[in-house]
């Protein structure tokens, strides 16, 4: 068995990483939404934070009723709890990787996890 997986992020409208690489500590996609498309729901969660990387484009995230604009570069955490939508802005498409972890799981950061050799 290899010790790493790998995919190529295709203008797939969501991929769900945990089906295409196997993870087992994190649930991460990769979103593409045309200008003007939105995800059709608004969620929260019970237990998960998620983190938006903004690849490219522009949006609006409507974050507890809060309308929040967002351009590829910007990185955006969100509070289980907190309701969100994401969408495309009329003018723009946008891609955005979505990272959900158990909020206050993190034990250790890279250095402190990481084995020198």
């Amino acid at each position: 068995m290899s010790n790493y997986s790998k995919w190529n992020a295709k203008q797939d409208p969501r991929t769900e990483l945990h089906d295409v690489l196997g993870l087992t500590g994190a649930e991460v996609s990769i979103n593409h939404l045309p200008a003007g498309a939105g995800v059709p729901f608004v969620h929260y969660h019970k237990k998960n934070e998620e983190i938006y990387i903004v690849l490219s484009g522009k949006g609006i995230a409507v974050l507890d009723g809060e309308k929040i604009d967002f351009e590829a570069g910007d990185v955006i955490r969100v509070a289980p709890a907190a309701k969100r939508q994401f969408s495309a802005s009329s003018d723009s498409p946008v891609s955005y990787a979505c990272i959900q972890v158990r909020e206050n799981s993190l034990g250790e950061y890279t250095a402190a996890d990481a084995v020198i050799e």
